[in-house]
């Protein structure tokens, strides 16, 4: 995933002459993960810029740029490290096209690599889309391969309003996939069928989906058929896609990795409940982060929804 995205973003610089990359240590260093190697040598440090410790200041001015006609792509280091900012993101860029009545957009992307899984200190583990979620005019997108991960950056880059691009930081070399030498824009806000299935459904997104679908596996070893479901936009939800998943199948479990409370697993259980309760066989159940701040390394893979989790939670839908 980290090369998918480090080859979507020279794509973008080079087809889109008004792009510039923002971040802290993305030009010299490559980015922490080096999602941006090699980027700076190529492009010069006009277009990847690195800035100061201040993502307060930065985001701020990639919102300046966006109204004066650049289109920036902010890298914020660490999940957690994005919350100085969200006064610019939650009063400013995501209010910007309501405050001109529609005639502008501000056309950004904030790029967070976000969640557990690597053993990292409890402020670099976060999942906190949420927060963003809960924000009119931002969009807020999770991809969960390198596929994935590149036709989702095209098409925020092109999107013309601001996208909060969530990177899973666990999946970036969890493993390989072949994809183009050029990446094609996907639809934005669109889930993806992953795989088909009878009995139930299992939604999930980011490195959530690498969970669901092993969990799929195991069911399918007990003849139980699951269909899964990459949700890849979690705002706006493809209503269209989990209605009628909903509807045909009638029993759904959501796995998300952030606390439960308020989550993206709720919002798709109220909508499936006022929407599809006449078609569903069992409640929406939902595998999820603990409410609490992320543990110390030692606890984490505790912490964490899982595989063994995900087949339980399908066993109690497919009991009703």
């Amino acid at each position: 995933m980290v090369e998918a995205i480090g080859r979507g973003l020279g794509q973008i610089l080079e087809q889109d002459p008004h792009s510039l990359l923002l971040g802290e240590d993305i030009g010299v260093n490559g980015g922490v993960f080096r999602a941006t190697a090699g980027l700076q040598q190529r492009f010069g440090d006009g277009r990847v810029v690195d800035t100061p410790l201040a993502e307060a200041g930065f985001v701020g001015a990639a919102i300046g740029m966006s109204m004066v006609g650049l289109h920036p792509i902010v890298e914020i280091q660490f999940d957690s490290f994005v919350y100085p900012a969200l006064q610019q993101l939650i009063a400013h860029a995501g209010r910007y096209r309501w405050r001109t009545a529609g005639a502008q957009g501000l056309p950004m992307v904030l790029r967070l690599p976000y969640g557990g899984g690597t053993k990292a200190p409890e402020l670099h583990s976060d999942s906190p889309e949420t927060i963003f979620s809960h924000v009119p005019g931002l969009r807020v997108v999770v991809p969960a391969d390198p596929l994935g991960a590149g036709e989702l950056l095209l098409a925020a880059a092109a999107c013309g309003d601001p996208v909060i691009f969530m990177e899973p930081k666990r999946m970036y070399r969890r493993g390989r996939q072949a994809v183009p030498e050029v990446f094609t824009a996907c639809e934005l806000d669109r889930a993806v069928t992953v795989q088909d299935g009878e009995d139930l459904t299992l939604v999930a997104y980011g490195s959530m989906l690498d969970v669901a679908t092993r969990a799929a596996a195991v069911l399918e070893a007990e003849r139980v058929s699951a269909m899964v479901i990459d949700l890849r936009s979690i705002y706006p939800l493809d209503r269209d896609l989990l209605l009628s998943a909903a509807r045909r199948v009638g029993r759904m479990v959501v796995v998300q990795e952030a606390p439960r409370h308020c989550g993206i697993a709720a919002e798709i259980a109220a909508l499936l409940q006022e929407e599809a309760a006449d078609l569903m066989l069992a409640p929406t159940l939902r595998v999820t982060g603990m409410d609490m701040p992320f543990p110390l390394f030692q606890s984490e893979d505790e912490a964490l929804p899982s595989v063994d989790r995900v087949v339980a939670a399908a066993h109690a839908a497919l009991s009703y």
